[in-house]
């Protein structure tokens, strides 16, 4: 399907007023930051993408890169590491030489939220871009998500309803021509509790290697 948007949306994208406005409350705070929307990060043909929610206020809305700079980017990272998608090494700060290996990394939402928390209608308007997204990876076989409501977010992308696919951690499903991983996200709440262990992440990026060499 064609869709008129890009793969990524623009910096300084207008779309959502709400967002604009705290993006541009976060430049007046701190200037050298990156506030904007955050580009996907990774391998153009890549056989796996990872979708989170949004940008974290101190992670890529700081740095520009999805899940650097906030906690859930030590553990992402390291298991992408670990299960060969990624190599280099990583710098919270995104200065680094870490590159993504037959793996994306993209966000349903490109710009930060109040309190990371997104409004339904903004992650309906910036869900083209995910479309898009999607349409533009031409070997992609496997779509890990973090968090239900990033869940959520691509079965919309595919036109399907979040009945689709089970939820929680684990679950797994055929979405078209995609297969759909679902995990907890990697946020300092989930690992802190034990919600999340390092065990049960790798768990999923290692059926995630098996499915894409299936």
């Amino acid at each position: 399907m064609t869709v008129p948007y890009p793969p990524e949306a623009p910096r300084d994208c207008p779309l959502c007023p709400r967002l604009v406005e705290y993006r541009q409350e976060n430049a007046r705070q701190k200037p050298g930051w990156w506030n904007g929307a955050a580009p996907s990060f990774g391998d153009p043909n890549a056989r796996l993408l990872v979708a989170g929610l949004a940008p974290g206020r101190t992670g890529a809305n700081r740095t520009g890169r999805p899940f650097t700079g906030d906690h859930a980017g030590w553990l992402l990272y390291d298991t992408l590491l670990k299960a060969g998608f990624a190599r280099g090494t990583y710098d919270p700060d995104g200065d680094d030489d870490l590159e993504l290996v037959d793996c994306m990394i993209t966000n349903a939402v490109r710009c930060a939220p109040p309190g990371n928390k997104p409004l339904p209608a903004e992650e309906a308007t910036c869900r083209p871009f995910l479309q898009s997204r999607l349409t533009a990876l031409p070997r992609l076989k496997v779509i890990v998500t973090l968090g239900d409501v990033s869940r959520r977010n691509v079965l919309k992308t595919l036109g399907r309803p979040a009945s689709a696919m089970p939820a929680g951690h684990g679950a797994q499903a055929e979405i078209g021509p995609y297969v759909l991983l679902n995990s907890y996200h990697c946020s300092r709440l989930n690992t802190n509790t034990g919600r999340l262990t390092a065990p049960m992440f790798e768990d999923i990026f290692q059926r995630a290697r098996d499915l894409v060499e299936s």
